[in-house]
């Protein structure tokens, strides 16, 4: 019953936005009473946020494999098709419209579920990259582990999801990340 609910939730999102988001809504599409909703989630954000933290993939740890390049592309190919599937939508609806009176809490979402976790594993995939020689000594910086999700909510919210398309990961890669970390003497 929960995957149904929160399958309702994300088409409304989706479909209608954050604003036309309701419980009411939900429930007649999942199948089951408003009150059933309200005794587990207090408010639509709730809901929103317990939907979104269900169906959005976790960030995982990058396998190493032997290149800084090919893991910091694997991991923005994954970023990119989270963005692009219906929870990434549904995300990217709340970001676009959320008042400043709830942005604070879909911040603290997007920052612990999202840019946190991400962030990490690029800090992780830089350090085997210096242990390697393939990334400068000095890279592995968490400013440098930001350039990602930052580009990543740059194209998103300002340049638009069809940026995200074919490529993108190889230009990411090959035109501002290796530029900043790569080794001196490599390529």
């Amino acid at each position: 019953m929960e995957s149904a609910i929160f399958e309702a939730a994300l088409d409304q999102l989706t479909s209608g936005g954050y604003a036309r988001l309701t419980m009411e809504g939900v429930a007649g599409a999942a199948r089951t009473g408003k009150a059933a909703l309200y005794r587990r989630w207090a408010s639509k954000d709730e809901l929103a946020l317990d939907a979104l933290d269900a169906t959005l993939p976790r960030p995982y740890d990058t396998p190493d494999l032997g290149s800084a390049r090919d893991e910091l592309h694997q991991l923005i190919e994954g970023f990119t098709g989270a963005m692009a599937s219906r929870a990434g939508s549904a995300l990217n609806a709340i970001m676009g419209e959320i008042d400043h009176e709830r942005a604070e809490v879909f911040k603290g979402f997007i920052a612990g579920r999202v840019i946190e976790p991400t962030a990490r594993t690029i800090l992780e995939i830089l350090r085997r990259g210096v242990e390697r020689g393939d990334v400068r000594p000095g890279a592995a910086t968490p400013l440098v582990a930001d350039v990602i999700p930052a580009m990543m909510l740059y194209q998103v919210k300002i340049r638009g999801l069809e940026n995200l398309g074919p490529g993108f990961a190889d230009r990411l890669v090959g035109e501002v990340l290796e530029p900043m970390i790569r080794a001196r003497g490599d390529g």
